[in-house]
């Protein structure tokens, strides 16, 4: 049935994750948690459905079976559509090959049959491991008024980590006449966002061009972007303002977790103006015990807390036992930290018990010595 949408969205979640080491060894990157009652991938998602985007094509690979199950058929995100919404993307077996994706610009073009069937004027390639809100058709109508081949979305980050990104070399008026992947010496400090708006025709002429030369890494920074400037189109940056953070490591996973709390966080969550929704298990209302003590805070449904808790986000159904205690650390669902037990600038994965007496982390560590523990460990104070 013919369908047409003015503008899809493509959605890269097939990372391995593996600079997050222990958090993504059974799980994707864009499905582990964050903020006590999210997942990464919710951020994107949520963006595409608050910027009037109903059709998501979501790429997996590495680990798929969480992230599969998360998304479920969409209707979280009010992405359950009977034309469009949201479609799990897996490598798959075509007539003459079978591959897994070799690079973002390879997973796009292994499906572009998708594409093609909403015939959608522009498409919008997003990655699923950064925490951000930002409305799409803003940078949809900028694409459309400067008549752009390309758009890409940029930030401003500090001079001395912008080689760790594209960098964006502008015009004026925002015309990009070079891009630069992870320059030595940037001239600029207009960072990639890895968010672009195509013209699909333009998409697929330089995909089919990228597929057919052996040497490409296929990817979009390295190959797309540059082809596309050196065949002398029009790339323009949309600049962004709001907050964005790529939380590929475990120490921008932690930063990302630590600016929601605080008297005047840096990301704010709290504005229903535009919603970051999450697929959540229903579960009994958290409970503060009389003898607790909870000091700059946010904890989820479920949670029971008897021990004392500062400066630290935990997800759902977590208990801290009297004499426990847990500080500027990130817990995730249904951890038990026993009587005793003491947790100290640490991540610590679902379904881990930490038993009494044991120390996690080490007091006043900063963000470069992070204590990461994994999914369903169980720490003893002769392991910790």
């Amino acid at each position: 049935m013919y369908c047409k949408k003015e503008c899809i969205a493509m959605l890269l979640a097939g990372g391995q994750g593996s600079r997050l080491y222990d958090l993504t060894k059974q799980t994707a990157k864009p499905a582990v948690s964050f903020g006590g009652k999210y997942k990464i991938i919710d951020f994107p998602l949520s963006n595409c459905i608050n910027s009037g985007i109903d059709t998501v094509g979501v790429l997996t690979q590495y680990q798929p079976l969480a992230l599969n199950e998360y998304i479920g058929n969409g209707a979280t995100w009010d992405l359950d559509r009977s034309r469009g919404g949201v479609s799990v993307l897996p490598p798959y077996q075509g007539n003459k090959k079978s591959d897994w994706y070799k690079g973002t610009a390879n997973a796009i073009y292994q499906n572009i049959t998708f594409i093609k069937q909403y015939h959608p004027d522009y498409v919008l390639i997003l990655s699923g491991d950064h925490i951000y809100r930002m409305d799409y058709s803003k940078m949809l109508e900028k694409h459309k008024e400067t008549n752009a081949a390309c758009t890409i979305a940029t930030i401003s980050v500090p001079m001395e980590e912008a080689s760790r990104f594209g960098i964006c070399n502008t015009n004026s008026d925002d015309t990009i006449y070079e891009f630069e992947e992870k320059p030595k010496k940037p001239k600029n400090n207009q960072a990639s966002m890895g968010i672009y708006i195509f013209n699909t025709k333009t998409l697929i002429e330089y995909l089919e061009l990228d597929e057919a030369d052996e040497n490409s890494s296929n990817d979009f920074g390295k190959n797309i972007i540059p082809n596309i400037l050196a065949n002398g189109e029009k790339i323009i940056a949309y600049r962004f303002d709001g907050y964005w953070k790529d939380v590929g490591t475990i120490s921008s996973l932690w930063e990302a977790n630590m600016d929601l709390i605080g008297e005047e966080p840096v990301l704010n969550l709290r504005d229903n103006q535009f919603r970051i929704y999450s697929r959540n298990e229903a579960r009994a209302p958290q409970f503060v015990g009389k003898n607790s003590t909870m000091v700059n805070s946010m904890i989820s449904e479920g949670c029971i807390i008897d021990g004392t808790v500062v400066n630290s986000i935990l997800s759902g159904g977590v208990i801290i036992e009297e004499g426990a205690e847990v500080y500027d650390s990130v817990i995730m669902d249904d951890v038990v930290i026993r009587n005793g037990a003491k947790v100290y600038t640490a991540i610590i994965d679902s379904d881990t018990e930490i038993l009494a007496g044991a120390t996690v982390g080490k007091k006043n560590a900063d963000k470069s010595d992070i204590t990461v523990i994994a999914k369903g460990s169980v720490i003893s104070p002769e392991k910790a």
